[in-house]
């Protein structure tokens, strides 16, 4: 009962940090990066599609994207997609390729994204820390039913700590390896 505790506290950490680092891929650096189209959705026959499900992106040098419909008529719509997203970037089309140059980071910019990843990683602490709690919640109610003793409740709770404190400090390495990735030139 215990170790199935653990076992779902840690899988539940786990995503919280894979999902930070989702988030994190979102914001963008001083290169461009696949990924940075990831989340922009396009109507597609009726329906909003992810943006790789209807062209390729791909990176043409490293301030450049480039984004090439399968379909021709779906130029526009990218090209409004991208343009309305919450990145601020500014697409060109040339034909059926629609280049999007990413402007410079600006050192003024590059601390406000530095703030907006010290929010995402103190989400992803918070995320974690809540985990703890319902499982020590659970490890207490087991208590309560007589399942298990005094010593088990507390190395059970001992043991819940030692995988937050692992996962907290996962989160503290992304954080650190995201912000140094943000203040490279």
């Amino acid at each position: 009962m215990l170790d199935e505790i653990k076992k779902d506290a840690r899988e539940r950490m786990s995503k919280s940090v894979a999902s930070l680092k989702q988030e994190l891929t979102k914001l963008r650096t001083g290169r461009a990066h696949t990924s940075l189209l990831d989340h922009i959705t396009v109507e597609y026959y009726g329906s909003q599609v992810p943006l790789n499900q209807v062209s390729n992106v791909g990176v043409e040098d490293s301030r450049t994207l480039t984004v090439t419909p399968w379909e021709k008529e779906m130029v526009a719509k990218i090209e409004k997609a991208i343009m309305t997203s919450d990145l601020g970037l500014n697409p060109a089309s040339a034909g059926t390729v629609i280049r999007v140059p990413l402007p410079a980071l600006t050192e003024e910019r590059r601390k406000d994204m530095i703030r907006v990843v010290r929010h995402e990683a103190e989400g992803g602490r918070i995320a974690i820390r809540n985990i703890r709690r319902d499982a020590i919640s659970d490890v207490k109610d087991l208590m309560k039913e007589k399942m298990i003793g005094e010593d088990e409740e507390h190395r059970a709770e001992d043991e819940i700590q030692v995988i937050t404190d692992k996962y907290i400090a996962e989160v503290d390495q992304v954080l650190a390896e995201k912000e140094s990735e943000l203040m490279e030139f």
